[in-house]
């Protein structure tokens, strides 16, 4: 099986004994032929030590909260930023990490939606009148765990551009490790973003205080898995539902996944169910709400492959959502997302009749070049 396709298990190792637990663990993965050996993955565990060897240090208690804190003066909160290509293990070797910690309070979670949390705790406390909004709420999160792991780490919203910084600042100080991935150098985050010179000195802490490190793996196990799969299937129904369930499964490890909510300019974007890039949603949770260009650029920038469930017959009667597909499927070919669908018909039939069935001729070329055993790539 692949890196990154599933559920781990902890092997009984003690927590004193992690420093190369990983690297075991791994090897012993490679063994029985769970992994694929994978140089640049196995290179990488060593990186995780230092937040290993934080973690078994007790932290004395602080302000009668129920999680654990240090003085300013004594913490030396590490982190671990992992980036690197899509399908290239980087979720895995964290998934690995944190199924090894045992009764250490953890979370893992999908970055988009820790920050949804984070700006509802946000306006939960406002209505306090509290002086500084995210104070309690990152100090709950603090109370709660002493290691934060993020998948996917991306900033495409002002509003989380303006807050993470001190929300990690408030988070390390107070003894939580983090790491996480991303598809980006730290360097790229937010890039091109509004006002995005505020955002520089998060960058700057990213590098001063977390490990970077890139994953150069020479295989993109996600694609691999996917190179030559049937990912178009018609008529959808119960025998195209079952296809698609086991191709989230193989993706995801079979994890159920959680909601992914994007904030782009005041609206919301939802994608029902997502894990490790991976997204599901139907037809309509996308095409039927009034979402544009912008909304599904922000969506094809935060996964890299989206599953499509119950795409209609296109005609006048449903030609909105005609229009607003039309407009998805331009923001996933131009950002190479891997598409996997399950639809009324072909593409070259969906759309047969009424206006707009001209400029459907060009989506549907578009939707038989991504099936392509090499799109994404």
């Amino acid at each position: 099986m692949d890196a990154g396709s599933f559920p781990f298990r902890r092997f009984g190792l003690s927590l004193l004994g992690m420093k190369d637990a990983l690297t075991q663990t791994y090897d012993r993965l490679v063994e029985h032929g769970t992994l694929r050996p994978d140089a640049a993955q196995r290179g990488a565990l060593p990186l995780f030590a230092p937040i290993l060897t934080f973690l078994q240090q007790p932290m004395p208690r602080k302000g009668g909260l129920r999680g654990f804190f240090r003085r300013d003066a004594e913490l030396q909160t590490p982190g671990l930023y992992l980036w690197g290509g899509v399908g290239r293990g980087k979720s895995m070797l964290m998934d690995m990490f944190v199924a090894e910690l045992g009764s250490v309070p953890n979370r893992r979670v999908h970055f988009h939606a820790f920050m949804q949390e984070i700006h509802s705790g946000m306006h939960e406390a406002r209505k306090q009148e509290v002086n500084d909004a995210l104070a309690p709420v990152a100090d709950k999160v603090a109370a709660e765990v002493r290691l934060l792991a993020f998948d996917e780490m991306q900033i495409t919203d002002i509003t989380d551009a303006m807050i993470v910084g001190r929300l990690f600042e408030r988070l390390m100080k107070a003894g939580v490790a983090i790491v996480t991935t991303s598809n980006r150098h730290p360097d790229d985050l937010y890039k091109d973003g509004l006002n995005r010179a505020l955002f520089l000195p998060f960058i700057e802490m990213i590098k001063s205080r977390m490990t970077v490190h890139q994953l150069v793996s020479e295989t993109d196990y996600r694609q691999q898995r996917l190179a030559g799969a049937q990912v178009w299937f018609n008529p959808a129904g119960s025998t195209a539902r079952a296809e698609m369930v086991r191709i989230w499964d193989e993706l995801t490890g079979h994890d159920p996944g959680s909601p992914l909510v994007l904030k782009v300019k005041g609206r919301e974007v939802s994608v029902p169910r997502a894990h490790n890039g991976v997204g599901w949603a139907r037809f309509w949770d996308l095409c039927g709400q009034p979402l544009g260009p912008a909304d599904y650029l922000a969506l094809a920038h935060s996964l890299r492959v989206l599953m499509i469930e119950d795409i209609p017959y296109l005609t006048a009667s449903n030609y909105n959502e005609a229009k607003r597909f039309v407009t998805l499927i331009d923001a996933l070919y131009e950002a190479r997302v891997r598409l996997i669908v399950s639809a009324a018909s072909e593409p070259e039939r969906l759309y047969m009749e009424g206006a707009g069935t001209f400029e459907f001729e060009r989506t549907a070329s578009r939707l038989r070049e991504m099936q392509g055993a090499d799109w994404g790539q």
